[in-house]
């Protein structure tokens, strides 16, 4: 049995603490928000996030960040991705020498252009940071779906570690080396699930997701590869496996965003009918200035940017990228 505390108590994060208690380890969930720790110790539900899904009765809800973050074997990083290094900076006088902390969020931070568990090593030096993604909507977890993700560490050690503390017999575990091409693909698929959901509030067809995802996870793959992420990963969990849950799913709030966008609403009335942080939305702006930092070419993110932040209208976007300059497949590919 291992010490395991959740930071944050979100859907994810309470559907992974679940996961973590039914394995046998002893679980604690913290959360900043009183109403949410509240709700959680009175109904041992999350009402709002997981309906219907009780929390076993050994998991400890706790309101006081120092007890939440001492004697723990892990603490999982789960809060949303605007706060993962506020959060970081009110926790670090409790973070021990070599903590594991498996950050679970996906997203890039507009201002640093790091990714999270980037936030992480610059706030918290001092642990052992990394990183569990995949395919993997909270919904189906906590209802015990079959699912596979993966864990990237800068060892092996700690990954298998990890490992062997989320693994079950409905939550398959690999690990990985490759912590940037992980959360890399975690976030990228965000920008691309809200072109997707676009899509079909549009009302077009198989073909045009189909090439939205394909040409998606070029682009993807182009930055990541750049910025030092292995091609394998983006042909993997968190790369194309991780695109395409979040692409065709109704438990997905970027598609959801992306949907209504593609039916005519605006951003903010897309935000407020789904009340919850929508990652994609986030993480735009910061793929965007990756792109050209890097000079890496991604012309659906692009064409994301102009509609959620320029006021280009869906239709034209998809014009645009039809129309582009005829090009090759892949370029490495000679005759």
């Amino acid at each position: 049995m291992k010490h395991v505390s959740f930071l944050g108590a979100g859907s994810w994060g309470t559907a992974l603490a679940i996961l973590c208690a039914n394995n046998g380890h002893q679980v604690t969930i913290w959360s900043k928000v009183k109403a949410e720790t509240d709700m959680l110790k009175e109904h041992r539900e999350h009402l709002e996030r997981l309906p219907g899904v009780k929390l076993p009765d050994s998991i400890v809800i706790e309101e006081d960040l120092e007890k939440a973050c001492t004697n723990q074997d892990v603490i999982v990083w789960s809060v949303a991705s605007p706060f993962v290094r506020s959060t970081a900076q009110e926790a670090k006088p409790f973070i021990k020498d070599n903590q594991i902390i498996v950050n679970v969020g996906k997203g890039i931070e507009e201002n640093t252009l790091m990714t999270l568990c980037g936030i992480l090593e610059d706030e918290l030096p001092m642990a052992d940071v990394c990183v569990l993604s995949g395919p993997s909507h909270a919904e189906e977890v906590s209802h015990g779906v079959p699912t596979t993700v993966v864990v990237g560490a800068k060892t092996e050690k700690t990954a298998m570690f990890v490992q062997d503390v989320f693994m079950s017999d409905r939550f398959r575990v690999y690990t990985s080396p490759d912590m940037i091409g992980i959360e890399l693909g975690g976030a990228l698929k965000n920008v691309i699930a809200l072109a997707a959901g676009i899509l079909d509030g549009m009302g077009l067809g198989d073909n045009t997701k189909a090439a939205l995802m394909t040409r998606g996870i070029a682009e993807i793959s182009r930055l990541g590869v750049e910025l030092g992420g292995k091609m394998e990963t983006f042909c993997g969990l968190s790369g194309i496996g991780d695109l395409i849950v979040t692409c065709i799913s109704t438990h997905s709030r970027n598609h959801n965003c992306g949907y209504m966008l593609g039916q005519g609403k605006t951003l903010e009335e897309a935000k407020k009918e789904i009340k919850q942080v929508i990652e994609g939305v986030n993480c735009a702006k910061a793929a965007m200035a990756l792109a050209n930092k890097n000079h890496v070419t991604m012309p659906i993110v692009e064409q994301i940017n102009a509609i959620l932040f320029s006021d280009k209208t869906a239709e034209q976007a998809v014009a645009d990228l039809l129309m582009r300059d005829k090009v090759s497949e892949y370029k490495s590919l000679t005759w």
